[in-house]
């Protein structure tokens, strides 16, 4: 097993340099991991050799040279082939080393990679994060993590580098399950904020007015606070795209409905973004779901003096356990 000392675990592997997973992987870099990384983008690769990772030339060779793989990817599919594809990490994960899993998934997904890994006697977990990807990049994003309580621990000094809010949620899946609830309730917020600043604006209100109206009120939320700003600006630049919604809010509403949960509107949210998509474009930024109520009345919801993107203002702290309540 590997080494933890000072609350640092020696050879981390990193596979994923998107959105969330580049910033992630900075700050294991930033705050003195040894980390290998590995990504589709020769670019982003050489970027963050720069920052002082090494490289891997591919999933397998990342696996043999770590004890701890971290992957973060925009689809399940994408997770299962580097864990299982004829180059993936999964054949030659051994007793010991730990597998975090950081993509937003199936919990059912998340339950068959587990079994997998735990064959080889290695350890498995998910840790899916929520927050934003402002505070990914500070190490201050929320890390809802599920599985054995003896992996978390191990890894929890890794977790509170990249998180500041860490939540061991249960068994495999339980992760996966509350994150996706989580992002739906955001894209709840989202359209609701969508339409009411738009009906704001067609009635002549002032949008800097409306903007602290919500912020000060009973009408408040993290959603506003972040992307009706990007909105009122104009970029509705949040690094999230439609067709990553619609993937999160898709798997929500499966697992309400295979709990025939009477949901009623988990699937029209899945519609509007689906229709978004087709509309807008599958990597259209979700934010600009407002165009569908927007273009209608040919008006364009802007403010002044809002950011074109979100910087986390929260200074940089060692993350911590969050324990529930009982």
């Amino acid at each position: 097993m590997a080494k933890v000392e000072q609350g640092v675990i020696m050879k981390i592997g990193f596979i994923g340099l998107g959105n969330v997973g580049g910033k992630l992987a900075g700050s294991l870099i930033r705050n003195g991991h040894d980390v290998t990384v590995r990504d589709l983008d020769d670019a982003l690769v050489a970027e963050y050799v720069g920052r002082g990772a090494k490289a891997a030339a591919s999933p397998k060779a990342l696996g043999e040279a770590v004890d701890l793989i971290i992957t973060c990817l925009p689809s399940p599919a994408a997770s299962a082939a580097v864990a299982e594809g004829d180059d993936g990490f999964l054949q030659i994960m051994r007793p010991g080393q730990v597998w975090l899993e950081m993509s937003t998934t199936d919990h059912s997904e998340i339950i068959r990679l587990g079994a997998l890994v735990e064959a080889r006697g290695a350890m498995f977990m998910e840790c899916p994060v929520s927050g934003g990807c402002h505070r990914a990049d500070t190490g201050n994003i929320a890390i809802f993590a599920g599985g054995p309580r003896a992996a978390f621990e191990f890894v929890l000094p890794v977790l509170t580098t990249m998180g500041r809010r860490i939540l061991h949620t249960g068994d495999l899946g339980t992760a996966s399950q509350l994150k996706v609830m989580t992002n739906y309730l955001c894209t709840v917020h989202l359209v609701a904020l969508a339409e009411a600043l738009t009906t704001c604006k067609a009635i002549g209100l002032d949008m800097n007015t409306t903007y602290e109206a919500i912020r000060i009120s009973s009408g408040n939320s993290f959603v506003h606070e972040t992307e009706s700003q990007v909105i009122l600006n104009g970029s509705r630049d949040i690094n999230f795209t439609m067709d990553l919604v619609s993937k999160d809010v898709g798997l929500f509403d499966k697992i309400a409905h295979d709990a025939k949960v009477p949901v009623e509107l988990s699937p029209l949210i899945v519609k509007i973004f689906k229709e978004g998509e087709a509309a807008f474009g599958s990597r259209e930024f979700s934010p600009n779901i407002i165009r569908r109520y927007e273009e209608p009345l040919g008006i364009k919801v802007l403010g002044t003096g809002f950011p074109a993107d979100m910087v986390d203002d929260e200074p940089e702290e060692p993350g911590y356990e969050v324990v529930p309540k009982h």
